[in-house]
Formats: structure tokens, C-alpha cells, sequence
């Protein structure tokens, strides 16, 4: 249980830089510029998606499980991001969508597969054959 504590700041931190990262790197692709205004009106919804996909799939329990936390973190990040782009005017185009779900697929479900790995998280000690 301990452990499980300690990965919750962590994970809470790399998900925080990777979605913000995925906004500055969308923003700056479209235009050209690091202006604050942008990239906050880029970043919120996605930002305000994270944080209820944090309470919705009970990221304490399981901060670094790939499948069980990070798809959930993933779908709920990008569902609400869109759905509050689409309701404050913003772009939700097919592209997009296709973009913003697979990059973010890749990096919020991607790092998680790494620290498991990396942690020995993903694995269980395993029965020798006589």
C-alpha cells in the first residue's frame, strides 16, 4: 500500500506535463506562438478533463497500472476535453480528435507501461516447473 502512495505524486506530476505538454505542442503547431492567453485557452479543457478522470477512475488506488488506470485516465482526459472544446466554440475536427486521442493514448497510458517495467509492478512472481 505504501508503495502504491508514493507513485500518487508522481503520477499526479507526469500527467499534469504531459497533457500540458500535448496543449503547448498543439497550440505552437497551429500558431506559431507561445502567447499565455492560448495556450491556457488551449490547455483547460483538457486540464478540467484530467482532473475528473482522476476522481472517476480512482487514480489513488492503482497511480501507475496501465490498463486499469491509465486507459481510464486517457479516455476521460480526452472525452471531456472535447466535449468542453465543442461547447466553448472550439475546434473538435476529425483530425483532431485523432491526434489528440493518440497522442495522448501514447504518453498518459505510455508512461505508465514504462514506470510498471521499470518498478517491477507488472509482475508476479511466477511457479518453477520440477
Amino acid at each position: 500500500m505504501a508503495a502504491k502512495k508514493s507513485h500518487l505524486p508522481i503520477a499526479l506530476i507526469v500527467d499534469l506535463v504531459l497533457v500540458v505538454l500535448f496543449t503547448i505542442i498543439g497550440h505552437y503547431t497551429h500558431s506559431h506562438n507561445f502567447e499565455p492567453q492560448g495556450l491556457l485557452t488551449t490547455a483547460w479543457p483538457f486540464l478540467a478533463g484530467l482532473g475528473i478522470a482522476w476522481l472517476l477512475s480512482a487514480v489513488w488506488d492503482r497511480p501507475i497500472a496501465p490498463l486499469a488506470t491509465g486507459t481510464a485516465v486517457w479516455a476521460i482526459t480526452v472525452l471531456v476535453g472535447m466535449v468542453l472544446r465543442a461547447l466553448t466554440g472550439a475546434g473538435t475536427e476529425g483530425p483532431f480528435i485523432v491526434v489528440a486521442a493518440s497522442l495522448n493514448l501514447i504518453t498518459l497510458v505510455g508512461w505508465r507501461l514504462i514506470a510498471t517495467a521499470v518498478t517491477g509492478g507488472g509482475t508476479s512472481p511466477r511457479r518453477r516447473r520440477r
